[in-house]
């Protein structure tokens, strides 16, 4: 790796506060990366768990569909009745600087009573809309953490980008200017040390000629 710096006794003070950072900074990425790491982990188990419980209900609710189309004819009328879900929000939280998504849905005065009607209707078009319902919760609830996680894994792989730069090239970069600056700066103290002590055993012996003489 070629190393262009100029051997100063500034260039090396400054190459080392460079050094320094950059230290600095690997060890805050390195911290980024394990806490999003981490915050990932425990979203992933909790979307499998999720991810469980959504095919359960899924299959309890498609199951309760067709008992209650046995039982009241095709449910097309009845669903077409139910009105469209608007009262999904979106807010967000951040950590370690990556806006993580929090959906939430907000009860509306139309979940207080039946879109249907309960006169022509049994008990088993009740079920099949508790169950959905049921199923709709925990989609956006899962919605929220699989955008969450990857936001984070996006996140963690340019936080690793960073890091890896900083780790295999800056910093090994830096610590080889600063070595060359070193030992460049120590080879002329070297020089200049031998130079000054030559010069002193000539100041030396030509006061020792000159006191001979008198």
């Amino acid at each position: 790796m070629a190393v262009q710096a100029v051997p100063t006794k500034g260039n090396l003070m400054n190459t080392k506060k460079s050094l320094a950072l950059a230290k600095n900074g690997y060890e805050l990425l390195d911290r980024k990366r394990n806490i999003l790491i981490r915050e990932m982990m425990t979203l992933i188990d909790h979307a499998n768990a999720i991810q469980q419980k959504i095919d359960s209900a899924y299959e309890e609710a498609y199951i309760a569909l067709q008992t209650a189309n046995i039982t009241n004819g095709f449910c097309e009328d009845i669903s077409n009745a139910v009105p469209i879900e608007d009262g999904l929000r979106l807010d967000s939280r951040s950590v370690m600087g990556v806006e993580i998504p929090i959906l939430t849905m907000e009860e509306s005065d139309t979940c207080n009573y039946l879109h249907y009607g309960a006169r022509t209707t049994n008990s088993a078009v009740d079920k099949v809309y508790i169950l959905f319902t049921r199923v709709k919760e925990l989609t956006v609830e899962l919605a929220e953490i699989e955008n969450s996680v990857y936001r984070l894994a996006d996140s963690i792989k340019k936080t690793q980008k960073r890091a890896n730069a900083l780790k295999n090239i800056m910093i090994p970069r830096f610590e080889e200017t600063v070595k060359f600056i070193t030992d460049a700066l120590d080879e002329k103290d070297r020089e200049e040390f031998s130079r000054l002590k030559v010069i002193k055993r000539k100041k030396l012996r030509e006061s020792t000629e000159q006191s001979v003489q008198e």
